[in-house]
């Protein structure tokens, strides 16, 4: 595991999330503390309705808590409700996502879909198709890169939406039941991407999963149940 940053990639204190209120008030996420060293890949685990999605996205800054603060880097982002920072700017520079589905733009090519991530991030055209194809080399999939998202395999999909999550260098990387779509030997093969991409790329990546199968692929399992983590993340 690589760690070259004097910071965390990633550290929560004490989040909670509310929803609802009186009788209706649900507790999804309840004094979650944990952090996530660049360089590291951390599995999330727990059955449905334990909050693993919620706190998922708490932590990439979809939402705010209610209480609690997150700081990526060096810098806090998010401290009891109020944001310190352009959330949407700041999590385009620091994030790369990861879901069950690839959710590829179905009229882009791989390559494409890849480049889309840069430019949003005005990246010159010339930059963002030489590093758009060397992620694509660097997941085995070079070779697909003008195939549009019907014309491959939901692993090689994966694979796309990898690189995209990649494509501007991210501290983090969250993924939510990447694998759920594929079969064991693929979903296998997506999980030991995610660890290749920790330890080369420096990232710290944070996997939301059901699949017991390929824990031994983690540095870190944490588990969730009724909100709370049942393991010390820090």
């Amino acid at each position: 595991m690589k760690q070259n940053s004097e910071y965390p990639a990633l550290k929560a204190e004490n989040l909670t999330k509310v929803y609802g209120s009186g009788h209706t008030e649900v507790i999804a996420v309840r004094d979650v503390s944990l952090s996530v060293s660049r360089g590291e890949i951390v599995a999330l685990l727990g059955p449905s309705g334990a909050g693993k999605s919620t706190l998922l996205a708490l932590l990439g800054l979809i939402g705010p808590p209610n209480t609690g603060r997150i700081t990526i880097d060096d810098t806090v982002v998010f401290e009891n409700h109020e944001s310190r920072v352009n959330v949407r700017t700041f999590r385009r520079q620091k994030f790369g996502f990861v879901f069950q589905k690839a959710n590829l733009i179905p009229f882009l090519t791989a390559v494409e879909n890849v480049r889309l991530a840069m430019e949003i991030n005005d990246q010159p055209a010339k930059i963002s198709k030489k590093r758009a194809m060397e992620l694509l080399e660097y997941l085995g999939i070079a070779e697909r890169a003008t195939n549009l998202p019907k014309q491959l395999s939901g692993g090689e999909q994966q694979r796309v939406a990898v690189a995209r999550a990649l494509a501007n260098q991210p501290s983090l990387i969250l993924a939510d039941e990447p694998t759920a779509a594929l079969d064991s030997t693929r979903g296998r093969q997506v999980m030991e991407l995610f660890a290749k991409v920790a330890h080369e790329q420096n990232a710290g990546v944070i996997v939301v999963t059901h699949d017991h199968r390929a824990l031994d692929i983690f540095d870190r399992t944490l588990e969730m149940e009724d909100g709370k983590l049942r393991t010390n993340g820090n």
